[in-house]
């Protein structure tokens, strides 16, 4: 079959008669469900058998609101499979904000769990589908076994044509409202072979998916890892202590995450000094630069792992590097990777050298924007997306994180890049994380804040934390307030909420009286 042809739904169809585990769903961590390939295809065929009879014709889009478990995935790949659109929809929204989406996707169905039901309330039109509840309009009653409602058989998945939109993820708005991107059938298929090619997946990878199924994290590790023929073990919500449980219980070989939840992970070291860690071979994340302490402490707990960074963003489909060079070179620690074949990359408007605003082009890059022309013709220019991220590449054409054009800020007509000095503070032996904000000044703008959390044996203050960014960075850069806390807050996907710590940052410059 081509490339246009093939259903995103089906990445892991080649292993419908195979009745080894695919999924281990912890939704319910007292009362594990296995379910094998066999098991998952059935579910997912079920759920396009029910689309079907409820009239949603292919190219209709179905949203899904719901923590992680078995049918989430079962209605994701079903709905694909029966030629309709999922909608991925963040949960932890503000509820205007759900609203929004519901209306602006215009989903005829959502599926959802039973405490986001009201969630749906005000969407003229929308059925609601609930999981693991009884009734006329349950999970159980809707789903179908059999093609056209008939008792045996399966479903035939519709065949994508040219341009089909397989799946509709909304970005997080954190500027403006969401954005519904367009991704299709034929591209996502592509970056599922290359994942699964240019990472050296196998059969008896046993991965956990604990970050939430609307982020591009865990929907691309769910699909490569899948397609593969490994096997997932799914939390409903990140739980640092049942994911290192996890690890001996299930021999997992591979660990996925952010950053945020790698530190979190870390902090619990009774519990990982008694928990055979030995399965682990590789240690991936991903939406945020990781510093060196993290993985400095991450390659002492794994010591039989690979750690590799990832780069993504929901536009670009969403990974454009490979782990691995094409002359075998090695890897070096902080690199995001090297660009997938087929994957066209440049850097623009950089100040310096291999540096700049990185641009891609693939066959996995969106098609724009849904109902939203104007603003797919701003950022994408004859198929070149512009990702406002900044990268730079070494003479050997490995990639690196910069930060995002849009937090540069400028204090005293220099630019900062929060990033460079998170990572600078992070060389601190008492700090374990660092996250670096602008903070409204009368003289300069913007001045840098840090907000920090320390390690429990530190003993470094304000002062000596400010003295050491001046001594090992530049003079401009130094956070003029540093400010302990006991955690970072965290935004829908387990990334830093910058926009809180903004808040915060305002609100201690203007008690101040510096703003």
């Amino acid at each position: 079959m081509t490339e246009e042809g093939r259903n995103l739904g089906d990445v892991f169809a080649h292993h419908a008669d195979s009745d080894r585990t695919a999924i281990i769903d912890l939704y319910d961590p007292k009362n594990p469900r296995e379910a094998s390939f066999r098991d998952l295809i059935a579910g997912c065929d079920a759920v396009s058998n029910g689309l079907l009879i409820a009239g949603i014709q292919p190219g209709e889009r179905i949203a899904i609101l719901a923590l992680n478990r078995l049918e989430y995935l079962e209605v994701l790949f079903g709905a694909m499979r029966a030629g309709c659109i999922p909608v991925m929809v963040n949960i932890k929204l503000p509820a205007d904000t759900l609203n929004y989406i519901l209306k602006d996707s215009g989903a005829k169905i959502a599926f959802v769990d039973p405490e986001f039901a009201n969630l749906c309330d005000g969407v003229d039109g929308l059925r609601v589908v609930t999981f693991g509840n009884q009734g006329p309009d349950s999970y159980e009653d809707f789903i179908v076994a059999g093609p056209d409602g008939t008792p045996d058989g399966s479903y035939e998945s519709y065949i994508p044509e040219r341009g089909d939109i397989a799946e509709q993820p909304y970005t997080s708005g954190s500027t403006g409202r969401p954005k519904g991107v367009l991704l299709d059938h034929a591209g996502q298929c592509w970056m599922i072979d290359q994942l699964v090619e240019s990472r050296d997946l196998l059969p008896d990878d046993r991965s956990v998916i604990s970050a939430p199924l609307y982020h591009k994290n865990a929907l691309l590790a769910i699909k490569s890892a899948l397609a593969a023929g490994g096997s997932i073990v799914l939390f409903a919500r990140f739980d640092a202590k049942q994911y290192i449980r996890a690890i001996e219980r299930y021999g997992l070989t591979m660990l996925t995450g952010v950053p945020t939840m790698y530190a979190l992970v870390l902090q619990q070291q009774a519990l990982l000094a008694e928990t055979d860690l030995s399965s682990v071979r590789t240690c991936s994340m991903g939406s945020a630069p990781a510093s060196e302490s993290l993985l400095d402490n991450l390659a002492a707990t794994f010591p039989k792992a690979a750690l590799n960074l990832n780069y993504g963003i929901t536009e670009g489909g969403p990974i454009l590097f490979s782990w691995k060079h094409p002359k075998g070179l090695p890897r070096p620690r902080y690199t995001v990777g090297y660009p997938l074949d087929g994957v066209e990359i440049r850097l623009v408007n950089g100040a310096r050298e291999n540096e700049g605003i990185l641009h891609v082009r693939s066959p996995g890059v969106t098609s724009g924007y849904h109902n939203l022309p104007q603003e797919s013709k701003n950022r994408l220019i004859e198929g070149w997306l512009d990702t406002s991220d900044i990268l730079s590449r070494d003479d050997d054409g490995w990639y690196y994180f910069v930060g995002r054009a849009d937090d540069m800020f400028v204090c005293a007509g220099e630019n900062i890049y929060p990033g460079e000095v998170e990572t600078l503070l992070e060389r601190h032996p008492d700090i374990m994380q660092a996250v670096v904000v602008p903070a409204p000044n009368e003289l300069k703008a913007h001045v840098p804040y840090a907000f920090v959390v320390a390690r429990p044996e530190g003993q470094a203050d304000e002062e000596a934390i400010k003295q050491f960014a001046l001594e090992h960075g530049p003079v401009y850069a130094h956070p003029r307030r540093v400010i302990f806390v006991d955690e970072l807050p965290l935004s829908g996907t387990n990334k830093i909420d910058r926009n809180a710590l903004r808040d915060l940052a305002a609100e201690e410059a203007k008690s101040s009286g510096s703003a």
